[in-house]
């Protein structure tokens, strides 16, 4: 049990938690490169992406986790720093100066985590994507090496390609203060 909640019904909140903030960080995204804030948007990107790193850390609330360091406590601690920074150049420095590209890159950067996730836990738990994915629960097959890869590949790619013209053409204007 986790927060009073089953580990598979804290898992699905965690999920839904994730998959908003995917969502609502893509719509941020592509607002920034038309140079539009989108603060509710904004707002609902950065609470999910926050909540999606607490909760991800609350699994270890749970009996059956391993108390260690591991690449999810390693992402999770990278999110935080970047969803940390994201927030300063937002809400804190009010993206002036430098600050307005610390925060594109910042929030392209959160999303990114949150899709780099995605993928490793689809690569994991999915059998369509994964054969060596079990049909239910664990253990969890590796990924396939070479699928996954090219996944993680394109996404960063693509993220990078977002972030840089993101950053080129998000300006301040009227509204942005």
């Amino acid at each position: 049990m986790i927060i009073g909640l089953s580990l598979p019904a804290f898992t699905l909140v965690h999920v839904v938690i994730t998959l908003i903030a995917i969502a609502s960080g893509i719509i941020v995204v592509f607002g920034m490169i038309g140079s539009h804030r989108l603060p509710k948007l904004t707002a609902l990107f950065w609470l999910t992406t926050v909540l999606t790193t607490v909760t991800g850390f609350m699994f270890f609330l749970s009996p059956t986790q391993p108390k260690m360091f591991t690449p999810a406590v390693g992402t999770g601690v990278v999110a935080a720093f970047a969803f940390l920074v994201g927030l300063l150049a937002l809400y804190g420095k009010h993206l002036y100066g430098k600050w307005r590209w610390i925060y594109v890159i910042s929030a392209v950067f959160s999303l990114y985590l949150n899709v780099f996730v995605l993928i490793v836990q689809v690569f994991e738990k999915v059998n369509f994507i994964n054969p060596a994915a079990p049909v239910i629960g664990p253990p969890f097959g590796e990924p396939q090496n070479f699928q996954f890869m090219v996944a993680q590949g394109a996404a960063l790619v693509i993220f990078v390609m977002l972030g840089l013209i993101a950053a080129i053409k998000f300006r301040r204007g009227p509204g942005l203060a």
